[in-house]
């Protein structure tokens, strides 16, 4: 029997993939090797971060790179373990950060970003999901004069955008808005209509209980292979050979091993984030928070607090460093004097990033009954909605409400 449609991917990419094709009403199947919500969708910071359109491959970012090496517990890091292997990603990188490529890829992630941002708010009142909200804004902390001035071009950008903030440049101004934060903070810049979700996985899971409450289905089962022929694809799984008229990839950091047997090399890297979730009562913790210096976010999670980020790019097989949550937790501490740090549970997830922070939205260049939907980086929360109305687009043979050529697999 040949099924209709195929995701592979249970999670915030591929549950909001299935329900919006089964919203056109398409006949859809989720394979997952470990269920709904399992990885990156289920530990991230729960942010729909739709300002951050710039990539992380930004000019001069290079000039940086020796000290990733030199400090293992810094915001942005290489296992020395995981260099030699990641440096044809690396060399990508550092070509995504070159002018030319840069002002593409803004613009691009400015397009998803205001498209996913009115698909989340379609999803939200479509899956009666507004109590698994929370809508209160962003903060984002510099340390004294020089750190918020060096920022300010990134705020120019949002500016040129139509990303509106208001600006803050008094430990009183922010006290306004956030209580409680040690007197360094001198200057933030707050984001009103910023969001986050009450919980990840509780999001997805939400979603995905309205898809099968409509007729989805979803197995857990291994993927190992897929295979295209003239008028259909077929999975390899651990179940058997399963055939579809069409297959959506959004495995997340592994789907480009999915792609690979295909023949299509996709350069996807993983990073590694960190955090720590702490119970109720651990802060009143009015809005998102980022300190941008460190790297770090924290955020309102089932009424507790959630302490994470990070980049490390290590890849899937590397053991977890932990001390990396450590010290996040122990720099939120002096940051918020108030905080009570005990009680917390480490988390580690992959996070599925492309050199030039774009995801890859688009057919297979070997088939077009093989989607792709991955690549997010730390974005795939927010960008999860967008994304899955451009997939059912394409499926559809419409024009996407995009132009996704910048997200095409074949850029690389």
């Amino acid at each position: 029997m040949t099924n209709d449609i195929i995701v592979i991917g249970a999670g915030i990419i591929g549950i909001s993939t299935a329900l919006e094709l089964q919203r056109r009403g398409h006949q859809v199947r989720v394979l997952d090797r470990a269920g709904i919500a399992t990885e990156a969708s289920s530990g991230n910071a729960g942010a729909f971060a739709f300002t951050d359109i710039e990539p992380l491959a930004t000019p001069g970012i290079m000039r940086k790179a020796p000290k990733w090496l030199l400090d293992p517990l810094g915001p942005l890091s290489i296992p020395p373990a995981h260099a030699l292997k990641i440096t044809p990603w690396m060399l990508r990188f550092w070509r995504a950060s070159w002018k030319d490529r840069y002002t593409v890829a803004v613009a691009a992630q400015t397009q998803l970003m205001s498209h996913s941002r009115a698909a989340l708010e379609r999803q939200i009142t479509a899956t009666n999901g507004e109590d698994m909200m929370q809508r209160e804004g962003q903060l984002q902390l510099y340390e004294g004069e020089n750190e918020f001035r060096d920022s300010l071009p990134g705020w120019e950008l949002r500016l040129a955008h139509g990303i509106d903030f208001q600006m803050l440049e008094s430990p009183d101004a922010i006290a306004e808005i956030q209580p409680g934060l040690d007197p360094r903070f001198t200057h933030a810049v707050f984001t009103s209509d910023w969001m986050n979700t009450v919980d990840p996985q509780a999001w997805t899971q939400h979603l995905a209980k309205t898809f099968l409450d409509l007729g989805g289905h979803i197995e857990t089962t291994s993927i190992h292979a897929l295979q295209h022929h003239d008028s259909a694809a077929e999975v390899q799984t651990s179940s058997g050979r399963i055939t579809a008229r069409k297959v959506i990839v959004a495995a997340g950091a592994w789907s480009h091993h999915l792609a690979s047997t295909l023949g299509d090399k996709i350069p996807l890297e993983t990073e590694r984030g960190y955090n720590t979730s702490l119970p109720a009562g651990a802060f009143s913790l009015r809005t998102h928070l980022t300190f941008g210096g460190h790297g770090f976010v924290v955020t309102k999670i089932n009424g507790g607090v959630r302490v994470g980020g990070a980049v490390e790019l290590g890849g899937l097989k590397l053991k977890p460093n932990y001390k990396r949550a450590d010290i996040l937790l122990q720099k939120a501490s002096k940051f918020m004097p108030a905080l009570n740090s005990t009680g917390g549970k480490k988390w580690m997830g992959f996070r599925p990033s492309l050199p030039d922070s774009l995801p890859v939205i688009g057919h297979s260049a070997r088939s077009n009954n093989i989607l792709y939907a991955f690549g997010h980086g730390h974005l795939g929360l927010t960008q999860s909605a967008g994304t899955a109305e451009l997939i059912a687009d394409l499926v559809d043979n419409a024009t996407p409400a995009i132009p996704i050529t910048a997200y095409a697999a074949t850029r690389f």
